[in-house]
C-alpha cells in the first residue's frame, strides 16, 4: 500500500515562506510523478505544481508561478513545495499526490494516491 504523508504547514505572515514535505512509502518513489494541490474553504480543489519522475519537468499554476518551487529527492522518497512571498489567498489545505508511471500533470484524475493534507494559513 502506498502512503503519502505531508508536513510543514503552519501559520505565516504575508510575505513569508514555508516548505512543505511529502514522504512516500510503499513503492518505488521514482515510479511516480508528484503533484501538489490545494483546497481553500468553500472552493474546489485546485492544481498548484507538478514534477516528473526524474525531476526534469515541472509545471505550475499561474497563481503561484515565480513564488513556489516544486522539487523532489528520489533518494529520500520525498517531494517538496517551497513557497515564498506567501499571500493570504494561498491559505488552504495542501495535498500531495502521486501518479504511477506518469508524466508531470495538472490533471487530478491522473493521480493514484493522495496524502491527508496539511494546513497553510497566511495572515495579512
Amino acid at each position: 500500500q502506498v502512503q503519502l504523508v505531508e508536513s510543514g504547514g503552519g501559520l505565516v505572515q504575508a510575505g513569508g515562506s514555508l516548505r512543505l514535505s511529502c514522504v512516500v512509502s510503499g513503492r518505488t518513489f521514482s515510479s511516480y510523478a508528484m503533484g501538489w494541490f490545494r483546497q481553500a474553504p468553500g472552493k474546489e480543489r485546485e492544481f498548484v505544481a507538478a514534477i516528473s519522475r526524474g525531476g526534469g519537468t515541472t509545471y505550475y499554476a499561474d497563481s503561484v508561478k515565480g513564488r513556489f518551487t516544486i522539487s523532489r529527492d528520489n533518494n529520500k522518497n520525498t517531494a517538496y513545495l517551497h513557497m515564498n512571498s506567501l499571500k493570504p489567498e494561498d491559505t488552504a489545505v495542501y495535498y500531495c499526490a502521486a501518479a504511477y508511471n506518469s508524466g508531470a500533470t495538472s490533471a487530478s484524475r491522473a493521480y493514484d494516491y493522495w496524502g491527508q493534507g496539511t494546513q497553510v494559513t497566511v495572515s495579512s
